[in-house]
């Protein structure tokens, strides 16, 4: 499990929820798990067995991208994986621990109660597909699947929340749980930005590099004083959609800290992509992507002021009143 990511603002345990369709398994600590299923204990389960049923029927909304309505479960569920897959896309394969970018829905086998939904939204949820996290049963059954499909499937506790259940969402340790996943898109740790590059000639701002590898940019600080003001500039601009203060995006991204040029944050690092909402992240960020477009690469420098100031997170590298420098690649947004 890596450590909590840098960017993201504090958000009080207790608002946990199953509101989201999830975000990175392998960070419980993140402050986007404040719109996660995320919240229940790892699964220490073998492997599940991929059965084909039995499954509740979708009885409306049966187009791919179509709020479904799923019909009650009827009988015991299967104690395996069940997993159909009602439309087949013929788009990108999905792989463990790449991000998903879906419609979902989710509800209990016996009640039909429905525990979350992004399809009233109309915003997608990103979700990481990696096993030996938080309902792995996503992991174990759209691993292999294509973008464009929608997927049906079961998930047992035991590669959903355990027997401990979450009460927090009404849900007990004998629940089995129903999904469908409307795959729209998938990405893996290698994903960068797709774009024009931008003149870096603005004197005072750090230049950063344009490789599009998947391999981390250089960021090469000036010698001078930091700027007193925040800084957004585009390094590589894309064409995609422009980004709201309340949207959730996916990056890549680097950081360090300009008077050392030390690196304290990285999604290179880690190999794992990240997933956030602009509403959850320290103000500097905020402000840094509202109005930029998807696919784009933009370096941000963010004073303490809108940053940590004088409280920066323990252990994290980086020093009371310390202005810090991003590179980030923002990869899509939901």
């Amino acid at each position: 499990m890596r450590r909590r990511s840098l960017i993201l603002a504090a958000v009080p345990a207790g608002l946990v929820t199953l509101a989201g369709c999830g975000d990175d398994k392998s960070d419980t600590s993140k402050a986007s798990d404040s719109a996660s299923p995320s919240a229940g204990a790892p699964s220490a389960a073998p492997p599940p067995k991929i059965v084909d049923g039995p499954l509740p029927a979708i009885t409306a909304g049966v187009k791919f991208g179509e709020k479904p309505t799923v019909a009650k479960g009827s009988g015991a569920p299967s104690d395996q994986l069940a997993v159909k897959t009602v439309i087949a896309g013929n788009g990108k394969t999905v792989a463990e621990n790449d991000y998903i970018q879906a419609h979902c829905l989710g509800q209990i086998w016996d009640s039909g109660k429905v525990l979350l939904n992004s399809y009233d939204s109309k915003k997608m949820q990103f979700t990481r597909l990696a096993k030996g996290g938080n309902l792995e049963g996503w992991t174990y059954a759209l691993t292999g699947k294509k973008t464009g499909s929608r997927v049906l499937f079961s998930v047992p506790p035991a590669w959903g929340f355990g027997k401990e259940g979450n009460t927090q969402a009404g849900i007990t340790g004998t629940d089995t749980l129903v999904f469908v996943f409307d795959i729209q898109n998938t990405f893996n740790s290698t994903a960068s930005a797709k774009g024009k590059d931008v003149p870096q000639n603005e004197a005072g701002v750090p230049e950063v590099g344009t490789n599009t590898d998947g391999k981390a940019p250089s960021i090469e600080i000036p010698k001078s004083k930091a700027p007193a003001k925040l800084v957004s500039n585009y390094v590589i601009e894309g064409d995609g959609a422009v980004l709201a203060a309340d949207d959730t995006v996916l990056v890549q991204y680097k950081g360090v800290v300009w008077d050392t040029g030390k690196e304290f944050d990285s999604t290179y690092r880690s190999k794992a992509l990240t997933s956030f909402s602009l509403q959850q992240v320290v103000p500097g960020w905020a402000q840094g992507l509202t109005g930029k477009k998807v696919g784009s690469r933009v370096v941000i420098v963010i004073p303490p002021s809108l940053g940590y100031g004088d409280n920066p997170p323990s252990g994290s590298g980086i020093e009371k009143d310390s202005t810090m420098v991003f590179s980030v690649d923002v990869i899509a947004k939901a």
